[in-house]
């Protein structure tokens, strides 16, 4: 459908517009404050700087709707389509990923005045009568920005904790360290779940990517969830017992990832005089106990379950469990940057599905009944990766407020840990 210029159009244009402005805006926001050299580095192959996050999101938005559909537009630098594109073979060569933080130029203040331009220019794109299918592109630009402010901030994380001098994202985070507005996590209880025949997955005309449709069916038998997370005081039962030494609890590829990288606790984690700290977005802090822990992977979850006598839920018990209640939790808008001790919830038996951690499953990441990839460059954003990695479901206190919903599906390999990755278990009923 063309913009044609009607009161309700305008109005949702007005709103995208908005949210464009609003979604750019944010990103600059978590990079206030920082020096070019915080901002250039590298830590890992996982992880990239922020400079080329603000990058990468500019060119997103450059090669696929500016080139395309703004008319006599010049690209600001024809070499950044080479430094900034991430995985799209389509659009041709690109930087190797383990290499982003060789790129001490373009210069931060560059990097800056790039994404004015093509800010500029996408106001005067939308300023025009564009077709549908150009104005889901900026939907899905939006999206993907909000991705990259997650992994911009995880990516800083892992960073920092690489510095000696363990330094905070903003001094203000420190502040809050200590702080249990719950006053403690409630003690977990299982909470059960009916089986049956259930619909799954995206339906309707609100955004979705590509990997969460087809609706289709599903068959679940009866099943019981966790009413939280596991907390880091339950992860430290589990580290005392002995369960990063057993191999008898892990699966052998798990296992092996153990042994070689020495496995004893989940990521930054260290002792300090007998207690247990943790590397945050703030700083270096005591453990917070009743908080959900993070940073970990699905080989540790899959083995903190077999401990506890448990399992991990599927994707598809997560959805149809968390469905019914309303996206709230402890985003990246409350500014706490790390999980939060659970608060009951007397609406709902379940606490903290959304926010706060994102949850392991069961699951590998691969495609519904029906799907197909979509056509040109575009089509590689999720479809190719649909091998080898699994499936987390909720969120965390690092994603975007309005970036979440019940059908989102997270991917990421068994092994990685750098993201607010956490656990809630589930059982099968007698």
């Amino acid at each position: 459908m063309a913009h044609s210029g009607t009161p309700v159009e305008e109005d949702w244009l007005a709103a995208l517009r908005n949210r464009f402005l609003d979604c750019r805006q944010q990103t600059l926001g978590l990079v206030a404050g920082l020096t070019d050299a915080d901002m250039t580095v590298q830590s890992m192959d996982d992880a990239s700087p922020a400079k080329w996050h603000l990058a990468h999101t500019t060119w997103f938005f450059e090669e696929f709707l500016l080139g395309a559909h703004l008319p006599g537009y010049v690209p600001a630098e024809p070499r950044y389509r080479y430094l900034f594109n991430s995985y799209y073979e389509t659009v041709g060569a690109r930087q190797p990923r383990p290499e982003r933080g060789m790129l001490t130029r373009p210069a931060i203040g560059e990097v800056l005045d790039y994404r004015q331009r093509v800010d500029a220019a996408l106001e005067r794109l939308l300023a025009a009568a564009v077709p549908a299918s150009v104005l889901a592109l900026v939907e899905l630009g939006i999206h993907h920005e909000q991705q990259h402010q997650e992994l911009l901030l995880t990516d800083l994380l892992h960073l920092f904790s690489r510095n000696p001098l363990r330094p905070a994202l903003r001094p203000a985070l420190r502040d809050l360290h200590g702080e249990s507005p719950a006053g403690g996590a409630p003690p977990m209880q299982w909470i059960d779940f009916d089986g049956g025949c259930f619909e799954v997955g995206h339906r309707g005309q609100d955004f979705a990517f590509d990997c969460e449709a087809p609706c289709h069916r599903v068959v679940l038998v009866p099943y019981a969830l966790a009413s939280r997370p596991v907390t880091n005081r339950e992860w430290i039962g589990f580290v005392e017992d002995g369960g990063y030494l057993d191999p008898m609890h892990w699966l052998a590829d798990g296992w092996a990832r153990v042994q070689q990288e020495a496995w004893r606790a989940p990521l930054y984690w260290e002792q300090r005089d007998g207690a247990w700290w943790q590397m945050t977005l703030g700083g270096m802090a005591p453990l917070e106990l009743e908080a959900p822990v993070s940073h970990i992977c699905r080989f540790e979850a899959d083995a903190y379950a077999r401990w506890a006598g448990a399992r991990l839920p599927t994707e598809f018990e997560w959805e149809v469990a968390a469905r019914g209640q309303p996206v709230q939790g402890n985003f990246a808008s409350s500014d706490r940057l790390r999980p939060v001790p659970a608060v009951r919830v007397a609406q709902s038996p379940l606490s903290q599905v959304y926010g706060d951690v994102w949850e392991w499953t069961a699951s590998a990441y691969a495609p519904y009944p029906g799907f197909r990839t979509g056509a040109g460059a575009i089509g590689e954003y999720n479809g190719k990766f649909m091998s080898g990695q699994y499936v987390l479901r909720g969120g965390s206190c690092a994603t975007p407020e309005g970036h979440m919903r019940p059908t989102y599906r997270n991917f990421f390999h068994p092994h990685q840990r750098w993201q607010f990755s956490g656990v809630r278990l589930a059982r099968d009923r007698g």
